[in-house]
């Protein structure tokens, strides 16, 4: 009897050929569903549908196709079993040896913030996901493949012969993955709508070194394909515990300015999870260059991450003094031959589509609980911004005051950023004090701060720190405004012939 492989997939990449080797290289009978056996037919591929093979006919809307026991019987049947055997014998039943599914598209259905209840709740896979466990749950006979990066793996052990209980085994690992993935998606899509209850189960990606000091252990639990779980580590050595929380502020901060292939380019150089060098360029080398440049006696041993792809000479400019990581969307080859140079140096990518599905929840440890908030993530509304002064910011000052803000809300507590032209010049961050904070952003500035513009992620309770601005020769302000001593703040603006802006948001980071 030749091998059947039962086919049914939302995402059709790389289906059609799959179908085709199996098909005609290797002999197998090809049995499908839905829209897969529509794209498997116009393709010239015989394929039976499972409404045929099963004499049962899809319903309920397509609720209902898979969810028969001539497809789970078919899956699930132990091939040494002689009972087993007897039971497929006497109900006609088929064995099934390779399940190709991957679920219903929940995550990119919710995404979407109109989306309606009715319309995600329809958007629950149920017999993928039955398929998918039953086929992992039979590995011993059975090959379950739930992403298209494994065709190709697959097809090649095929054809040497070597798809053994091994392969199937670490298959049926990432398939429980997959469900696990999904199901968890799920469970918190309706925990946000619903406040229940907060529950976690990510699985262990990888033990790590140690954590934050050598003597404390550590772990990184990520779902599988979401935010940094769907980051692909090209070279370096392994990722450590601090690594990973500077990785992450790179991160978010660079994605102030977009993040992916068609945006203006953007670096973020990042020391103990604190931005110390931010700039924007009319290219990535550009960008690098600024931001490499804005501080570059902090940038040592840093954490860069970009907003755009790593080409040739932006490879070329992070080259140039030593690294931690790098993180981006994608590295040209000319970037990879560069940067292999240097063999420690951990270069990751990590897809928009990956960073897009993590949760807008934030959680933080206290001891013996969890703090869980919305993410701040919400871009900047200008039309909830007030010029409180006599003078309003000119057109280049309203852009730095733009980017400054961007910027803020991704330093420590408290923060002030002082920028001009596309580029952080000084940054004061963590202080008990805003006044101590200005000091360190205006002197790390130098003489880079005359003409430059200064932001504050809070209020200034006085009118201290606009004076310190205006001494050293800042020309515009942005800060939320909201003390009950703004007028102070506002009246040393207009006897200095400064701007200011509130915007009525405070970006606290503890």
């Amino acid at each position: 009897m030749a091998p059947t492989a039962l086919l049914s997939v939302s995402d059709k990449q790389g289906v059609v050929e799959l179908a085709t080797a199996l098909h005609h290289r290797h002999g197998y009978s090809l049995l499908s569903s839905g829209g897969t056996a529509a794209a498997l037919a116009a393709a010239g591929l015989p394929v039976t549908r499972v409404a045929d093979h099963t004499g049962a006919p899809e319903m309920l809307g397509g609720r209902v196709k898979t969810l028969h026991p001539r497809i789970h019987g078919g899956i699930l049947a132990r091939r040494e079993d002689p009972a087993h055997r007897a039971d497929l014998e006497a109900q006609a039943i088929t064995p099934i040896d390779v399940v190709v599914v991957n679920l219903y598209p929940f995550r990119e259905t919710v995404a979407d913030p109109s989306v309606t209840w009715d319309k995600a709740v329809e958007t629950i896979d149920i017999g993928g996901p039955a398929m998918v466990r039953a086929a992992a749950k039979n590995h011993a006979d059975v090959t379950v493949l739930t992403d298209p990066g494994q065709y190709g793996d697959f097809l090649a052990a095929l054809a040497a012969d070597r798809v053994d209980a091994g392969l199937r085994r670490r298959l049926a690992l990432e398939a429980f993955r997959h469900t696990a993935s999904y199901d968890t998606a799920i469970s918190a899509w309706l925990e946000e709508r619903l406040e229940a209850p907060l529950r976690l189960e990510l699985p262990l990606r990888q033990s790590l070194r140690y954590g934050e000091n050598p003597h404390q252990q550590a772990g990184w639990y990520s779902e599988p394909g979401v935010g940094w779980g769907g980051a692909r580590q090209l070279q370096g050595k392994e990722l450590s515990f601090n690594n990973l929380l500077d990785l992450d502020a790179a991160l978010a901060t660079v994605r102030e300015f977009g993040y992916g292939a068609d945006v203006p380019p953007a670096a973020v150089v990042v020391k103990h999870t604190n931005p110390c060098g931010v700039a924007v360029g009319s290219s990535a080398t550009e960008a690098v260059q600024r931001a490499l440049a804005a501080d570059s006696v902090s940038a040592f041993g840093g954490i860069v991450a970009l907003n755009t792809g790593v080409d040739g000479p932006s490879a070329e400019q992070l080259t140039s003094l030593f690294l931690e990581c790098v993180v981006a969307p994608g590295y040209s080859e000319e970037a990879l031959a560069r940067l292999g140079a240097k063999t420690n140096l951990r270069l990751l990518e990590l897809a928009p589509e990956a960073a897009e599905r993590a949760p807008r929840r934030q959680l933080r440890t206290v001891l013996g609980g969890l703090l869980a908030q919305d993410l701040d993530d919400c871009p900047a509304s200008e039309a909830d911004w007030q010029i409180v002064t006599q003078r309003a910011p000119s057109p280049a000052e309203l852009d730095d005051l733009r980017f400054a803000w961007r910027l803020v809300r991704h330093v420590r507590s408290n923060a002030i950023v002082v920028a001009r032209g596309g580029v952080s010049l000084g940054i004061g961050a963590g202080q008990m004090n805003r006044v101590g904070s200005a000091r360190l952003a205006l002197e790390a500035a130098g003489e880079g701060s005359r003409g430059a513009v200064l932001a504050s992620d809070g209020f200034f309770p006085f009118g201290d720190t606009v004076r310190l601005a205006a001494a050293h020769g800042i020309t515009a302000v942005i800060q939320p405004g909201g003390s009950l001593r703004d007028g102070e703040s506002i009246q040393a603006c207009d006897q200095l012939d400064l701007a200011m802006v509130c915007t009525g948001r405070r970006h606290f980071l503890h």
